[in-house]
């Protein structure tokens, strides 16, 4: 199964979101601020090595709270 991330709104997501394609893990490779961007919409597919392979996928949403700095 490998894991692919799709479909950033804000196209800068990809900056700082990364997703490992072997487990599928969601991490963050950069700093989040939210008086620049509140909330993350991206897609995750999830596809199988057979023939034909299969993918199934699915929508997250971060959202980036307001805390303290």
């Amino acid at each position: 199964m490998t894991f692919t991330a799709t479909s950033f709104i804000p196209p800068s997501g990809r900056d700082v979101i990364s997703i490992n394609p072997n487990t599928g893990e969601i991490h963050l490779t950069g700093t989040l601020d939210f008086e620049e961007v509140n909330i993350f919409d991206f897609r995750i597919e999830a596809r199988d090595q057979g023939w034909p392979p299969l993918s199934g996928h699915c929508s997250v949403e971060l959202e980036v709270l307001d805390v303290n700095d």
